[in-house]
């Protein structure tokens, strides 16, 4: 499933709203369908803004990392061992724990809010970042459609995935990615902090911005410092013409054909 959501983001953005090029921007799992992008479309992927470097690359250690990376893996070492149970658990359990999630109002808003909590630049109080309005309301989306079973599933899909997949991914990624630009905005109280040469072994880094707060779900806790960054970053693009079908007869003909 996480493997095909790049492809449904092409075609609605080419074929169903007519752009012939676009940009893409993506945190947590958005970084990695926004790279999946880049690598798989990079002709109609004008450029990428991420907030973190997909975390699939950790399984990518190379042979002579710096001292920077090597803090940034030991971090990531120590945070997971602390951290991210959660993670293993949706990775290989989804569907019992969505059972007892589903259940329970109580236990569906602590698995959610715990999270709201450790990963936002909150020093401990979370309404300092978030309302009970915007927590609650999060929830309930969650709990009305009884969707978090499915919100597990790109956990399960990624870590099941076989090795014919892995394969496509590392062929997409040697002729993809790396020729696509991409900007990072790197918020403090992030989950993951990857130094700047972890990003360029894997992206064509063209803009690097370490923020000077916010946390996991920066849309949420600092949406101007997030919006002015990506605006800044897209604004040299907007003249790499044509940007829809509408702009380029070429484009209108090879849509209809």
């Amino acid at each position: 499933m996480i493997f095909q959501v790049h492809d449904l983001w092409a075609r609605l953005m080419t074929e169903d709203l007519g752009y012939v090029r676009f940009g893409a921007h993506g945190g947590d799992w958005g970084s990695t369908v926004t790279e999946q992008l880049a690598r798989s479309h990079a002709d109609a992927v004008v450029a990428i803004h991420l907030t973190d470097v997909p975390f699939g690359h950790l399984f990518q250690k190379p042979d002579d990392p710096s001292s920077a990376e090597k803090k940034f893996f030991k971090h990531n070492e120590e945070w997971m061992q602390k951290e991210g149970a959660y993670a293993l658990v949706q990775s290989t359990k989804p569907q019992s724990l969505a059972v007892g999630l589903n259940d329970s109002p109580a236990g569906l808003a602590a698995w959610m809010i715990e999270k709201f909590h450790r990963w936002s630049d909150c020093d401990g109080n979370i309404e300092s970042r978030f309302t009970k309005d915007e927590l609650l309301t999060h929830i309930m989306v969650y709990w009305a459609t009884q969707t978090i079973e499915t919100s597990f599933l790109p956990y399960f899909d990624y870590a099941n995935a076989g090795t014919l997949t892995w394969i496509k991914e590392g062929i997409k990624g040697w002729t993809g990615s790396s020729k696509v630009p991409a900007a990072f905005a790197l918020f403090p109280r992030d989950i993951s902090h990857p130094p700047r040469e972890w990003a360029d072994r894997f992206f064509n880094v063209r803009r690097w911005t370490e923020m000077p707060r916010g946390g996991h779900f920066a849309a949420m806790e600092e949406p101007e410092l997030l919006a002015e960054d990506i605006r800044a970053w897209f604004r040299d693009f907007r003249n790499a013409l044509p940007r829809h079908v509408s702009e380029d007869p070429d484009a209108v003909a090879m849509r209809t054909e």
